[in-house]
């Protein structure tokens, strides 16, 4: 096995890195203060390739594999967890639910505009009363000749107020019946279709979380992903590949806490000698250091099976799980050796803190995780 970067994943973490440089990292604290939700900023992402990366080139996109877009969340969200958020929701999950379930016209008529970031993508499961549990959703889509008709709302959706376009997935059948459940495109200026509350929240501040409401809303049956009645046991394969992004972006978290870490342990002196040469501070590097190297190799093993086309349903799951709950560790220690000024906003460990804790809740909960590894461990 070679566990070296190709050439080509080099190339795309240098040129993720020095966007990240250029365009994010002067305006972290700003963006993260007044919750700006940078549009422009992602529109160049689109411009770098970086909103397309799964797509093939016939529609526009970068047509690379999970290995590179590992490498690029990884980077932008060592300096911006948000960017990496918003990027990662965007590709995996609006974008990758098109590509993977959407027919050929669907596909020629939306993907090409979401890999350039000319429209920038939402994706909504989440109700007010359904987290973890999907299956009891409340919105509802009911046919009425060619047409069907949305009543309901989702909430905590990423670019729920600024996204261009939706896949939705809805209740077309009972209650419960996870194949009662569909998929549709709404596209933003849909008559019924509206945006609610956008969420102030703890951290990942400059990525937009935001309510999205459905009243009376119109839509053709040829914005239907794949046939009625399977939207849900697609979102559990979206989700599958969703996992690798927020671990991907639990990296990035982990790797710019522990850089940040590292560095003021070198240059900070007490009694003498710097603080990275206590072996209290040293050992908590250590096993930082430790806890991203394992993140990495289960992150890359995801990827492999997912490039491969081969069921990663639990190593997906694996790898979300232990990258988020380590990006949470390395984070709280990060703030630890910094002492009283990893509490103040001068310096980053503060932000990668509150932005950590997202990363063990979005996109299935570590509880949620563990009964995903379970059930196929006791098969």
């Amino acid at each position: 096995m070679n566990f070296d970067y190709t050439e080509t994943q080099k190339l795309i973490a240098e040129s993720a890195r020095d966007f990240a440089k250029q365009f994010i990292e002067p305006y972290v604290m700003e963006w993260d203060e007044k919750q700006i939700f940078p549009v422009d900023v992602l529109k160049k992402a689109g411009e770098f390739g970086f909103m397309g990366i799964l797509v093939p080139e016939e529609y526009g996109g970068s047509g690379l594999g999970y290995h590179e877009y590992i490498a690029v969340l990884n980077e932008i969200s060592m300096v911006d967890p948000s960017i990496g958020l918003s990027i990662a929701a965007h590709n995996s999950l609006c974008t990758n639910h098109i590509l993977t379930f959407g027919n050929d016209e669907q596909k020629a008529k939306w993907i090409p505009k979401l890999a350039s970031a000319e429209w920038i993508g939402a994706w909504g499961l989440t109700e007010h009363n359904t987290g973890s549990d999907a299956g009891g959703m409340s919105t509802t889509a009911v046919k009425e000749g060619d047409h069907w008709i949305i009543n309901g709302a989702k909430n905590f959706i990423t670019h729920g107020k600024s996204g261009d376009i939706a896949v939705v997935i809805v209740r077309t059948g009972e209650k419960g019946d996870s194949r009662g459940i569909t998929a549709f495109v709404v596209e933003k200026g849909t008559p019924g279709f509206s945006s609610g509350k956008k969420e102030d929240k703890l951290g990942m501040r400059a990525s937009e979380t935001a309510e999205m409401v459905f009243t009376d809303c119109r839509i053709p049956d040829t914005n239907r992903l794949g046939p009625v009645g399977e939207g849900f046991i697609q979102s559990m394969k979206i989700l599958d590949g969703g996992r690798i992004s927020i671990g991907a972006l639990s990296l990035g978290v982990a790797n710019g806490a522990y850089k940040a870490a590292l560095k003021y342990s070198k240059e900070r002196v007490q009694f003498g000698k710097p603080i990275s040469e206590f072996q209290g501070i040293s050992f908590k590097l250590a096993d930082m250091a430790t806890d991203i190297q394992a993140s990495e190799l289960l992150l890359h093993k995801a990827a492999f099976e997912k490039n491969a086309g081969r069921p990663m349903t639990k190593i997906g799951a694996m790898c979300k799980m232990f990258a988020s709950e380590a990006c949470v560790r390395i984070a709280n220690e990060a703030v630890q050796i910094h002492g009283g000024y990893g509490y103040i906003k001068d310096f980053p460990v503060e932000k990668f803190y509150r932005d950590s804790k997202l990363c063990t809740i979005g996109e299935g909960t570590t509880e949620i995780q563990k009964v995903v590894i379970s059930r196929h461990i006791l098969k």
